[in-house]
């Protein structure tokens, strides 16, 4: 195979920034204490840290167009919108898509790792006064894990208030929607593995894109940012911490064989990083990117 062919079957990546918002720094971080946790997340004068809600665009040699989660959106109503700290009026994902050179009508599948609202609020268009919910992206197939989904029509109260009550209803009358049992998905295709994970949420599904120059794998809530790289660190959100410390060692230890790399949907300033491991044997950010705007993966 010739090196044109090779680099044509490359897949392209793009990270899409979503609304930002800002979170009570103490939940994000779970039992770390302040004084560690406000060195790598400055909180503001409500305690709260920057965090963003990013996208992850993959671009096929063939052109089809795949798209991990949707941000946050800005589906909320202002009094909403100020309770979950979300920083912009608009529909910022849509306009990230815009400067790339595509919109939402153009997606063909759009991955949700769960169904909590700051990972698929940017399926819904933004809220106006007096208007229901309108599920966005009219061609796509959106796949998510069969788990859950399942957390997300009958939620536990724990989390209830994560979940968009009307999403499920309009993603099944799509009639585009695929629940997925396994690690694979036939829409997406053989290529693509979905690990699963049930630290953060029964279920939760990380997309790995396969590159002959190291994976790529959407970190998701799993591992929200470099911060949490640090195997202890999780946040007051997660439902089984313990199960997730145990589920980022076997991730990280797995992908620092293969020279993997992991996409940060909440890291404030990068999207992905290389995973390292430091002479004591902790597991932190190698080689980074701040943005990905076409990466040949």
């Amino acid at each position: 195979m010739s090196v044109e062919t090779m680099e044509r079957d490359r897949v392209r990546l793009w990270s899409i920034e979503g609304n930002r918002q800002r979170l009570d720094g103490g939940a994000m971080f779970g039992n770390a204490p302040r004084a560690l946790w406000e060195r790598w997340a400055p909180p503001d004068e409500r305690h709260r840290i920057d965090l963003a809600c990013r996208a992850l665009l993959v671009e096929e040699p063939g052109g089809r167009t795949i798209l991990c989660e949707t941000g946050i959106g800005a589906f909320f109503p202002p009094p909403l919108r100020d309770r979950y700290g979300v920083l912009e009026n608009e529909h910022v994902l849509l306009e990230s898509l815009r400067a790339v050179g595509r919109t939402h009508r153009d997606v063909d599948v759009v991955v949700l790792s769960h169904l909590h609202f700051d990972h698929a609020g940017g399926l819904l268009a933004a809220w106006e006064p007096g208007r229901p919910p309108e599920l966005l992206f009219p061609r796509a197939t959106f796949v998510v894990g069969a788990e859950a989904w399942q957390r997300a029509c009958r939620p536990h109260p724990r989390d209830r208030a994560s979940f968009i009550a009307e999403l499920p209803a309009l993603l099944e009358a799509s009639g585009r929607l695929e629940i997925v049992e396994g690690d694979t998905s036939p829409t997406l295709g053989p290529r693509y593995r979905l690990h699963r994970s049930d630290g953060h949420t029964p279920g939760l599904r990380l997309l790995e894109v396969p590159s002959d120059d190291g994976p790529v794998v959407f970190g998701a809530d799993l591992v929200p940012g470099r911060p949490w790289l640090h195997v202890p660190i999780t946040m007051g959100y997660d439902r089984f911490p313990e199960l997730l410390i145990d589920e980022k060692q076997a991730l990280f230890e797995a992908l620092l064989e293969r020279s993997g790399r992991i996409f940060f949907t909440h890291d404030p300033d990068v999207s992905m990083c290389r995973i390292a491991r430091d002479e004591t044997g902790r597991f932190g950010a190698g080689e980074s990117w701040s943005r990905l705007d076409g990466l040949e993966a």
